[in-house]
């Protein structure tokens, strides 16, 4: 991993508040010029600090009214069971976050669908027959008070 200075952590900044900033705009708040600016952008996205870039788009406005955090339980504590439910879970686009978690849950996976019945039929029809999974917890989200913010990244030495 590069070791990052102030004009890259300028840079992933600009980057999380708009994607779309064109490098001549970024090398122009940062104090670079476009080659060196560009570069930097270049190596990040090669070194994996930069993963990709994507719209963020409002949910409701798409119909995707119901957002549930499910808390899986793995039958027996082993790699390949929670290999084969890591799996599972990637496979289902309902799915758009997942986390392997400590404490009463194995996995927390955010879920959106469009309403309850639409939940339903993917907890009877793709959840619970997910292999290894003996406890499924659903917890719906009531208002969505912040998603998809920016990280606020860690000090430079």
């Amino acid at each position: 991993m590069p070791k990052l200075d102030k004009f890259d952590h300028a840079i992933l900044g600009l980057l999380q508040d708009d994607a779309r900033t064109t490098n001549v705009e970024i090398a122009d708040k940062v104090g670079l010029s476009q080659s060196p600016c560009l570069r930097r952008v270049r190596q990040m996205e090669e070194s994996g600090i930069i993963r990709g870039y994507r719209a963020d788009l409002d949910r409701r406005a798409l119909g995707l009214e119901l957002t549930v955090f499910v808390a899986f339980k793995v039958a027996r504590h082993t790699r390949e069971n929670a290999d084969t439910l890591q799996q599972a879970l990637l496979d289902i686009p309902e799915v758009v976050a997942c986390y392997m978690t400590s404490g009463e849950s194995d996995f927390l996976a955010e879920v959106v669908v469009e309403n309850l019945s639409a939940y339903e039929a993917l907890l009877t029809e793709r959840l619970l027959v997910l292999p290894n999974v003996t406890d499924i917890r659903s917890n719906f989200a009531i208002r969505s008070i912040k998603t998809g913010a920016p990280l606020k990244l860690p000090a430079r030495s």
